[in-house]
């Protein structure tokens, strides 16, 4: 009896541990899950940006280029060479160059002026050619153009570009632009009526242009080379610095001023190529901008950022307006008189002004509290950007007031 008793008592104390294994394994499984489930913990700093997008490499830069050329093949869309003399000009002295003269002058007349004017040109408008030479462009690459009509030529579509030199700033010709134009607008003229759908004046050929003189970019000098940031701030600057430091080692960087920051570059171009790709990719957290209300007059456009903030004030403001009715009165004179009829004009003038109740604008410490209570004014933008102004004249506005 003792035996099966102590057997029994063995097995429920094997059970009772077989149970909390169990219990216990559950548990750790679960844990397990839940740890599964919580988002990845990034290491990249909060709000932080990519150096690239803060800097620019001082040097690296691109290079405008215009030109002035002809496009062909219009469908009597081209400009009106009466209006335009340019044109025939210039249509005479490309087929000079190409050994055709124009020789149909009117008699006794000793000069081809006569002739260019008789030329009448529906074809053939004169353009602008526009590009940019991004950097580290060499000779055979090529890049994207636009034409712009310079006279009247009622539509670019369809035509083409002759060759076109296209000259940069010290008048040199680095690139050389012909091609077949896109034009992205559409329209359609008939009887008077007439529709369009943008633009048909200017288009754009891709890879019109071919380079042909390369444009010295030096990056490095003396082993230094230099970033320039995209906005001055001495915080800022002070990051970048202290990020760089941080990747390189001590005294790679050294702030020159608030935007400028100098750094030293590997001699060898390789080292240097490798060394830009890593600084580019440093993340930076930017400093927190200063306070700016940009107003925009033309188009009552109000844009503030989140560092602006209200003090306490009170606004009162009214609403002026002046109705102008002008209407014709005629003054007739009696029968047998010798009198003239006169018609004049009486003008009626009404001024209404709105009772402007002045109202109490709380503090606000945030972005959210700021819209709310100006907001609350009910005034509209154009209302708006005076009360914004008179605010800031009286410091309860706290933010740089930028009207564009």
């Amino acid at each position: 009896m003792r035996t099966v008793s102590f057997r029994r008592a063995a097995h429920a104390v094997l059970d009772a541990g077989r149970s909390t294994a169990s219990r216990a394994a559950r548990a750790l499984a679960f844990v397990v899950l839940a740890c599964a489930a919580l988002p990845a913990v990034t290491v990249t700093p909060a709000h932080a940006e990519r150096l690239k997008d803060l800097v620019q490499i001082q040097g690296v830069r691109d290079n405008p280029l215009i030109g002035y050329g002809l496009v062909v093949g219009l469908d009597g869309t081209g400009d009106q060479t009466t209006q335009t003399p340019f044109t025939t000009q210039t249509l005479a002295n490309m087929l000079a160059n190409l050994g055709i003269s124009i020789n149909n002058q009117a008699a006794g007349s000793s000069s081809s002026s006569s002739s260019l004017s008789n030329i009448q040109l529906k074809n053939v408008a004169a353009v602008m050619v526009t590009a940019v030479l991004p950097p580290f462009a060499r000779p055979g690459e090529q890049i994207d153009i636009t034409v712009s009509s310079l006279g009247n030529a009622k539509s670019l579509r369809g035509g083409t570009l002759l060759l076109t030199p296209l000259k940069g700033a010290d008048g040199q010709v680095y690139a050389l632009g012909q091609g077949n134009l896109a034009v992205g607008g559409a329209g359609a003229s008939a009887n008077g009526s007439k529709v369009q759908v943008n633009t048909l004046a200017a288009g754009r050929i891709t890879g019109g242009a071919i380079v042909e003189r390369a444009v010295p970019t030096s990056v490095s000098q003396a082993g230094t080379m230099q970033l320039d940031l995209n906005e001055m701030d001495y915080d800022t600057t002070q990051r970048v610095v202290a990020a760089v430091n941080n990747a390189f080692g001590s005294g790679t960087a050294t702030a020159l001023d608030g935007r400028t920051v100098q750094l030293r570059a590997p001699s060898s171009p390789e080292q240097q190529v490798a060394f830009m790709a890593q600084l580019q990719n440093l993340d930076v957290r930017p400093a927190q901008a200063a306070a700016k209300v940009i107003l925009n007059a033309r188009t009552g456009s109000i844009v503030m950022n989140q560092m602006v903030t209200l003090q306490t004030c009170a606004v009162a403001h009214g609403n002026l307006s002046v109705v102008i009715n002008t209407q014709p009165v005629v003054s007739q004179p009696g029968a047998f008189s010798n009198g003239q009829t006169v018609a004049a004009r009486q003008s009626q003038i009404q001024m209404k002004q709105d009772n402007g109740a002045l109202k109490l604008v709380t503090a606000g410490a945030n972005l959210a509290d700021v819209v709310k209570a100006l907001n609350a004014l009910g005034a509209t933008p154009a209302d708006l950007m005076s009360i914004l102004q008179a605010m800031k004249a009286a410091g309860a506005l706290r933010a740089d007031l930028e009207i564009i």
